[in-house]
């Protein structure tokens, strides 16, 4: 399969990409740093920043030049800052809602078109359990993938009629970078509203991603699933 992940430098991005990377898949990655992460023959990188729509055009005709097609979409590329809404900056709402919802719809925009041609395709959003658990701190950031899930569902809708099905996973917190400046006490009264509470591995987070690629996930469309028992 061809596969576009975003967001691949470092966290979930990166950790995705080597584990479709291991499978024998090809992989084409970006990120706005400008920073390739990773050295394999299947793997191309693109510097993109996914708010700007000539970036991701450019990649997307790129990958048409060099593939002919793509087979999934994993919208990951996402950013976070905790801060009471009172003390948020304007700067900082506008760059978490910019990046993780205007982003999703640039890139799916963008891909879809692409996958359209085939008649098939998958599309992946990384939403959040921060949306249903309405975290304190969090506001801008949840509603950021509070969207993010809306246009998952409209837009599994949309591209119904090309076989192009639109799934998102709220992932637990997993040990990467994007958690990395959260307090214990803070993680541990997010786990406790947890089902399962503990917290996640990229294992977990593969594996449902893993089933929404697979043959028999044809007629599953339009869901979000949360890790970790949340809902």
């Amino acid at each position: 399969m061809n596969i576009l992940i975003t967001g691949t430098s470092r966290g979930l991005g990166l950790l995705l990409s080597e584990h479709f990377l291991k499978r024998g898949h090809t992989v084409f990655g970006c990120s706005s740093s400008g920073k390739n992460s990773i050295k394999h023959s299947n793997y191309q990188y693109f510097k993109v920043d996914v708010r700007s729509e000539s970036d991701i055009k450019k990649m997307v005709m790129n990958i048409k030049k060099k593939s002919g097609s793509l087979d999934v979409v994993i919208n990951n590329a996402g950013v976070a800052s905790m801060n009471h809404f009172l003390t948020a900056p304007l700067s900082t709402a506008q760059k978490i809602m910019d990046i993780n919802c205007l982003g999703t719809f640039l890139v799916t925009r963008e891909t879809a078109k692409l996958m359209k041609k085939n008649k098939r395709g998958r599309v992946i959003n990384l939403t959040s359990i921060a949306s249903p658990l309405n975290l304190e701190g969090e506001a801008i950031y949840a509603a950021s993938k509070s969207a993010v899930e809306k246009l998952t569902k409209i837009f599994s809708k949309e591209l119904a009629p090309f076989n192009i099905t639109v799934n998102a996973v709220g992932p637990t917190p997993i040990k990467t970078a994007l958690i990395e400046n959260i307090s214990d006490e803070k993680l541990m009264t997010l786990l406790a509203k947890q089902t399962i509470k503990r917290m996640g591995t990229i294992e977990d987070l593969v594996s449902i991603v893993d089933f929404f690629l697979k043959k028999e996930s044809d007629f599953i469309t339009g869901q979000i699933i949360y890790m970790g028992g949340v809902s």
